[in-house]
């Protein structure tokens, strides 16, 4: 049995608190590790070391801290692979959706290599009689991220290139579901060139979340997960003075319009809808088709495409459309919301409640399921399923069909599948939504955008990654300077006189 450690100071740790989470092999359902379960005292081990290391650091012009964030981009490339396979191992997900995991991580340290430009400040000349005015950033100090299980590599690199790149240490606490990767990452980056305890690794649950949160010089702290959670950490770290940025839960919205072409749409919802098994808060969960000729056309689009998605373990092969979602709880909850939505007369389409993969029997294989005729008071239209369940939500309108997006509690992305230039432009300006796709599923922003949802899907006021991340990682210093005058004239050798 593998054990796994912590990454403190340049070096591998064995965890000291004698607890441990199992790291399962979701195909198998067997224990493949263990992951150590982090204690407060080995947390604030972890904040000692960055910020001793730390000064240092910020002191480093940004043009050579830029430089370790290049070649960490080769390094990313040289062993894309193997951290591939080494995510599909823990997590599920297919070896290209694996891949695309890093390389969606890796555009944002990309993008961190223009820290230079990014971090200049501002400039006032004559801001009164001899005075000028200039502003800095400047890092906060000790950061720290809590990540997901759904993107071990993506999110982790979301947080920690742009902290990094800004001149601060940051301590990483990633999901104990699979935490090889961010091991990995930690590693790869120290070998670009980055200092001992700028990037450590510390796994753990919510004993080390709480002891990131009251710690006194972790100066901020970032959170992709479920929405309760985040508005626990949003709460608690404002709470201790800390710049707090959360990202909650999802229901995304997909609006299908008469004039849509219908192939191009169920395509554009298998892939939204199934991907990565659904554990993604980029998920097209709901599809809401207006006018039940469009609903009956979509449905009739879909269920061939659904019945023949091919679902299996990452080392079937390429072909393989999705793998197990990441644990038996969450297939257990994936099942309970579809027996839900058929106790409160959804129509199940597409059942896969019978779904078994042959030699996988223990995995945590979920069928692709497809409701049609649900409504929005029942449980599979008001909660994040986060498993392989499409819902048809039909709406008589566009009024209708917008009005069900806007008055759902959760705000992360959606879409509308249309050929009409007015529609897409009206629903673009009047969503409440913070990621609107226009015939793009996923709209999830490239790097030098950012990444944000509304309402109960974030808590802080700035996004992930593009031009926010460099908000969020520092503090805008503002200097005002006069000199006194008459300096350079130097000095007078006669006799002064009064004038």
């Amino acid at each position: 049995m593998q054990e796994l450690t912590h990454y403190l100071n340049g070096a591998h740790v064995k965890g000291t608190s004698g607890r441990f989470a199992d790291v399962m092999n979701p195909a198998t359902g067997e224990v493949q590790a263990k992951c150590p379960l982090a204690s407060k005292e080995e947390l604030e081990q972890a904040v000692a070391f960055a910020a001793a290391a730390q000064p240092a650091w910020a002191a480093t012009n940004p043009q050579r801290r830029a430089r370790v964030l290049m070649k960490l981009v080769s390094l990313l490339n040289r062993d894309m692979d193997k951290l591939a396979e080494a995510l599909s191992r823990e997590h599920g997900k297919t070896l290209p959706d694996a891949a695309g995991d890093v390389q969606r991580g890796l555009e944002v340290v990309e993008y961190c290599i223009g820290a230079p430009e990014l971090l200049k400040g501002e400039y006032t000349d004559s801001a009164g009689p001899g005075i000028d005015m200039y502003s800095m950033r400047q890092a906060l100090g000790v950061t720290a991220g809590i990540t997901p299980f759904n993107f071990p590599a993506m999110i982790p690199m979301w947080m920690f290139a742009p902290a990094i790149a800004c001149g601060n240490a940051f301590i990483l606490k990633p999901s104990e579901r699979d935490p090889s990767v961010p091991l990995m990452l930690a590693e790869l980056a120290e070998e670009a060139g980055l200092p001992k305890g700028i990037l450590q690794v510390v796994n753990g649950d919510k004993e080390a979340v709480d002891a990131i949160l009251y710690n006194d010089t972790i100066q901020s702290v970032g959170f992709v997960g479920s929405t309760p959670i985040a508005e626990y950490i949003y709460g608690t770290g404002c709470a201790q003075g800390k710049r707090v940025q959360c990202f909650g839960g999802a229901k995304n919205h997909m609006i299908i319009m008469p004039d849509a072409d219908m192939a191009q749409a169920a395509d554009a919802l298998i892939g939204a809808g199934y991907g990565a098994a659904g554990e993604r808060c980029m998920a097209i969960s709901v599809a809401v088709p207006v006018g039940d000729e469009t609903a009956d056309k979509l449905i009739k689009e879909l269920v061939p495409r659904i019945e023949s998605l091919k679902v299996g373990p990452y080392t079937s092969g390429k072909d393989v459309d999705y793998g197990p979602v990441v644990t038996a709880a969450a297939k257990a909850n994936i099942e309970r919301l579809v027996q839900t939505g058929i106790d409160q007369g959804a129509e199940l389409v597409v059942d896969g409640r019978d779904f078994k993969l042959q030699g996988y029997e223990d995995g945590y294989f979920v069928g692709p399921h497809l409701f049609d005729r649900a409504t929005k008071d029942m449980d599979i239209y008001k909660h994040e399923i986060f498993g392989p369940v499409l819902t048809c939500v039909r709406a008589q309108s566009y009024e209708e069909a917008i009005g069900l997006a806007m008055d759902h509690e959760y705000g992360n992305g959606t879409a509308i599948f249309t050929r009409d230039g007015d529609a897409a432009r009206d629903f673009a300006n009047r969503i409440n939504v913070g990621m609107v796709g226009i015939n793009v599923p996923i709209p999830v922003p490239l790097a030098y955008h950012t990444f944000g949802g509304w309402k109960k899907s974030v808590f802080g006021d700035l996004n992930q990654h593009g031009p926010d991340a460099f908000k969020f990682y520092t503090r805008t210093k503002t200097v005002t300077a006069r000199w006194p005058s008459g300096i350079k004239e130097g000095g007078e050798f006669s006799i002064p006189v009064m004038e």
